[in-house]
């Protein structure tokens, strides 16, 4: 039975209710691309091996190779449609594999900057942890209040654990103990779960949050304005959402005239392991990659520097080798 790309990248997108709706989003978003650059009539059927090929080039002469994270985005939910293909019986693992090695053929390999970390993010924190509740003590408004305990709380925690704003817009008052934990378990990227710790700081700047709020909801970050109409069910509706955390991280950072978003401190946070003397598997784990390339890419230059330093250590002189060998024949001569 012959299948059409439309009706097939809608079944795909069916198929992916169980995910979360920003990766349906993504997925979709990619995929409108490709069946606007196919045609949605096309029969499945009849793809040819070089069909990510083209397509990866189409986007290159759309976008331009400055854009390779739009570009990546896009072939991966292509990818991810054809091996939905795959499953279906539409069409055969060879073609998908001589399609995907086509595609290796001709694709740039992604390049990932070296991450720049500003040492004025220790300065955002140290402002909500410090200066800011000093500024407002005197306020006459209980929100005001709550919303910089909830922020002090909410710096302190991207800055302990390097935990992604989608993450930390998750945590629920149960994942901490109230404040009381020194790890949660959370759920990460790709739904993989991991362990993240807090320090001293942090637990005590959730419990003064926690504590300072009077009601039972569910969520550990919520919004406080007035009271709430409609909270939802356990307050669902009065979580901070990943994108309000961003605007509350830049919205501290300029005020200390830092240039910063919830991500540098993620980078902040592998960096600062990383020249403390972990490993890259170690710093994998406490970040969440889900694997151990992406970590390496991303920080390789560190991994670089301790192999500059065992060079530099154990390596030996020309001098030095010399005079060994001499060592080594007078002994042996005086045998």
């Amino acid at each position: 039975m012959s299948v059409t790309i439309e009706s097939a990248v809608d079944a795909f997108l069916l198929a992916l209710r169980a995910k979360s709706q920003r990766t349906r989003g993504t997925y979709k978003t990619g995929l409108n691309r490709f069946v606007a650059w196919i045609g949605g009539d096309r029969i499945v059927q009849n793809l040819e091996q070089n069909v990510l090929e083209q397509f990866y080039l189409d986007l290159i002469d759309s976008f331009g190779r400055d854009r390779q994270s739009t570009i990546n985005t896009y072939l991966a939910s292509v990818r991810a449609f054809l091996r939905h293909c795959m499953r279906e019986g539409y069409i055969d693992g060879g073609l998908l594999e001589r399609a995907l090695e086509m595609l290796r053929a001709v694709r740039d390999k992604p390049a990932y900057r070296t991450p720049r970390v500003d040492d004025g993010l220790a300065l955002i924190v140290d402002y909500v942890k410090n200066d800011l509740p000093k500024l407002v003590a005197e306020t006459d408004n209980p929100d005001y209040r709550l919303r910089v305990r909830r922020d002090r709380a909410l710096l302190l925690v991207l800055f302990c654990t390097g935990m992604r704003r989608d993450e930390v817009a998750r945590l629920n008052r149960n994942d901490v103990d109230d404040g009381r934990a020194n790890q949660a378990l959370i759920t990460g990227k790709g739904n993989r779960e991991r362990v993240v710790f807090f320090d001293d700081d942090t637990r005590e700047s959730i419990r003064a949050y926690v504590d300072a709020r009077s009601d039972v909801y569910t969520p550990l970050f919520i919004r406080h304005r007035g009271t709430p109409r409609n909270p939802g069910r356990s307050g669902e509706k009065l979580r901070l959402t990943p994108q309000a955390i961003w605007k509350l991280v830049k919205g501290h950072a300029g005020t200390v005239g830092v240039a910063a978003t919830t991500h540098d401190f993620r980078h902040l946070k592998a960096t600062t392991l990383l020249n403390r003397g972990a490993n890259l598997s170690e710093v994998q784990d406490i970040l969440g990659h889900a694997s151990p390339d992406t970590t390496k890419r991303i920080y390789a230059h560190y991994e670089t520097g301790k192999l500059r330093e065992v060079f530099d250590r154990y390596s030996q002189s020309v001098e030095d080798a010399a005079k060994r060998a001499r060592r080594q024949a007078a002994s042996t001569s005086q045998a």
